[in-house]
């Protein structure tokens, strides 16, 4: 018995050899019925259960069941607390500083593309960033967007609203609207929008459905071409549990990790936006799209500074903000692209 979780030594009947059995216990902040935890995480663990043939077990908790808060996360897999979690990297702003690149305003247009690309920067230059954690995979969500009780066409719109915002730089957003950016976890949306604490949430469509979005407030801005937003996941395992499993499962492990899982989760998480927005549209809801040209013209002269900023931060710790941001289109647009 390890404290990084349960592994048994059992006899092969048919060998008389020994086959190590690994029990992993996996948490994460959504619900059970969540699109990324049915979508992603379970069909996940459940192909690396089978291609073990049961020797890897999974147990999954979800709704932070294993105790702690979600900013907690990446902490409680660096501990042992869990042996695995998928968490919001911006839960720990400042921590992991090259994955903001990825969260910059407008920058990603394609989720699969944009995956793809940090998977491949992740395996270049964020290893030591990462070195705390064995990493599984690595991916961003679909379009970001508002969910307000009042509608937004224009950054003016923002001004004097409560938002919830999901990261460091969408908070930054938020505040260069005059809006206040509200710091809330994704599972406390639902009260704080129902409470009137919040006037509205940044989140994509497809986590809308079960935090019950399209019912407690009625105006949706989503743009067209790139996207408002996004936010960088990771799905990392305790170094430990990792290195302590025999070497046929830690294979096992790693075939079904990586870029082709990363890709599969960002495309996936993607995908569940369509029937989450279909929710909003079938009760009524006021969808306002903004074109390319009026985010061009409106919105990024708002926004801009952001990078400036962001890249100056970058080079206080003697990173190269600008490089990972034209590395990133590079692979969005070239080897990635989908």
């Amino acid at each position: 018995m390890t404290a990084l979780g349960t592994v048994a030594v059992g006899a092969m009947a048919a060998s008389g050899a020994f086959a190590q059995e690994v029990t992993l216990r996996m948490h994460q902040f959504l619900p059970a019925q969540a699109n990324v935890p049915t979508l992603v995480l379970d069909v996940w663990a459940d192909q690396i259960e089978e291609a073990s043939d049961g020797r890897i077990s999974i147990e999954r908790y979800p709704s932070m069941q294993l105790g702690g808060s979600p900013p907690e996360l990446l902490d409680q897999a660096i501990d042992g607390v869990a042996d695995i979690v998928w968490t919001v990297v911006g839960y720990t702003p400042g921590r992991f500083p090259s994955t903001e690149v990825f969260e910059l305003p407008f920058m990603v247009a394609d989720a699969r593309a944009a995956s793809c690309a940090y998977w491949t920067m992740y395996e270049e230059s964020m290893q030591e960033e990462f070195s705390s954690v064995h990493l599984l995979g690595t991916w961003v969500h679909g379009p970001g967007l508002f969910h307000t009780a009042d509608p937004v066409e224009t950054p003016a719109d923002l001004e004097g609203m409560q938002i919830r915002g999901g990261s460091r730089l969408v908070n930054q957003l938020l505040e260069a609207t005059g809006a206040t950016p509200v710091g809330m976890p994704v599972p406390a949306v639902t009260e704080g929008l129902s409470r009137g604490v919040i006037d509205g949430t940044t989140i994509p469509w497809e986590v809308t459905a079960s935090l019950r979005v399209a019912e407690l407030v009625e105006n949706h801005t989503e743009f067209e071409g790139n996207a408002l937003y996004n936010l960088t996941f990771v799905l990392a395992m305790n170094n430990e549990a990792y290195e302590a499993m025999p070497a046929d499962l830690q294979a096992i492990m790693d075939e079904h990790s990586g870029l082709e899982f990363s890709i599969f989760a960002g495309g996936t998480q993607a995908d569940a936006d369509g029937p989450a927005r279909d929710i909003a549209v079938e009760l009524g809801n006021n969808i306002i799209t903004i074109d390319e040209a009026t985010a061009q013209a409106e919105w990024m002269p708002v926004v801009e500074p952001i990078y400036a900023t962001w890249i100056a931060d970058l080079a206080e710790n003697g990173m190269d903000g600008q490089a990972l941001i034209d590395r990133a289109n590079e692979l969005m647009t070239g080897e990635c692209a989908q």
